[in-house]
């Protein structure tokens, strides 16, 4: 573990001199790779020298204790003894979940895709409260959101909503979000008092980098045409709405949510480049088993993930069996519990295949 410990901070000196390099910012991508790796690797030096210092002021406490001759005293360096070692085991269990192989992509912004399922105008108002719970959630972050594309249906609610999260981790917070979200409630338009089950499906994908994902001209077809819907008065009277269809995939891209054709264009490029990425992720996954077997879940966005059940006041989360009563502040974005609890799983499941 020591001669880990050693190699850990020799690399994280070796990128503090490159970073007082002023010829480093002239390579802005190798000066921004190097510079998140510093950042990575700040947290983990910090606890490691703290491991070290908490290990040294222990053997200096233990040496004391032997020579102290007072009772009194021999009571408070136990004490003292005692809390250091409580310290120094804490500090090894957080070195150890650091340890753990990051997420390449836990610091990317992200793309958040949200559809309504099975469940007609109720499956489209449960996606409008969805959209609602993360961009208040994106809020208490004090994360950006930028809308890409929605179709509304009018009464609050959404057949579709992609929209961008622009924070740093917001991919490590909300990537457990992807997957089936089923809601149980009594409809407003239902005169009988009938609980119904209606679903929306949540995608999360780390925002691509340009660099990761180059899309070249010949391999995607641009259609323009003229937006319709909601979106004010002049919304479709150009023909600034834009379809990019990927050729080599098939993948379909729509915006028409901006005025300016070239909005329009160049969000729908930017959903297009975060799903091919994903995409690539989801092969590598299932090429290397061992991944595939650390997830929460299976990673499927079919899997159901979370039941919102309003009449009893609950949220459920399905891949965890944890179960919170208080659906209303979850609505409003206080997801930090289960998120928690999602990752401490996800880490416990990672170390158990670390000793395996």
């Amino acid at each position: 573990m020591l001669e880990q410990f050693a190699g850990i901070e020799a690399r994280y000196e070796e990128l503090s001199a490159l970073i007082m390099d002023p010829n480093l910012v002239n390579d802005m991508t190798k000066y921004q790779e190097t510079m998140i790796e510093h950042s990575q690797l700040t947290e983990i030096v910090e606890k490691i020298r703290e491991y070290k210092s908490l290990k040294v002021e222990i053997e200096n406490t233990k040496e004391m204790q032997k020579d102290a001759m007072d009772e009194d005293m021999k009571d408070l360096i136990k004490e003292e003894l005692k809390s250091l070692e409580e310290r120094f085991s804490k500090v090894e269990e957080e070195i150890t979940i650091l340890l753990i192989p990051k997420d390449p992509n836990d610091d990317r912004n992200v793309i958040v895709e949200i559809r309504a399922g099975t469940g007609g105008d109720e499956a489209a108002l449960f996606a409008g409260d969805l959209f609602r719970m993360y961009t208040r959630y994106a809020e208490r972050h004090r994360w950006s959101l930028d809308i890409l594309s929605t179709n509304e249906i009018g009464i609050g609610g959404f057949k579709e909503a992609i929209f961008m999260i622009n924070g740093k981790g917001a991919y490590s917070k909300l990537k457990y979000e992807s997957g089936v979200h089923r809601v149980q409630r009594v409809p407003e338009t239902e005169s009988g008092g009938r609980i119904h089950t209606s679903a929306a499906t949540v995608a999360v994908l780390p925002e691509a980098r340009d660099v990761e994902i180059v899309i070249e001209d010949k391999d995607i077809k641009v259609d323009v045409y003229r937006s319709g819907g909601h979106g004010g008065q002049s919304v479709n009277t150009t023909d600034s709405a834009v379809r990019i269809t990927h050729l080599p995939t098939n993948m379909v891209v729509t915006c028409q949510d901006e005025k300016s054709q070239l909005k329009n264009k160049d969000k729908a490029m930017k959903i297009l480049k975060s799903r091919l990425y994903d995409m690539k992720i989801q092969e590598q996954q299932q090429e290397r088993a061992d991944m595939t077997r650390s997830q929460v879940g299976s990673g499927d966005r079919s899997e159901r993930i979370r039941t919102y059940n309003f009449p009893q006041g609950r949220v459920t989360d399905h891949r965890i069996n944890k179960t919170l009563y208080k659906l209303q502040d979850f609505l409003d974005g206080d997801l930090e519990e289960m998120i928690e609890a999602l990752i401490t799983h996800h880490q416990a499941v990672l170390l158990q295949a670390k000793e395996d």
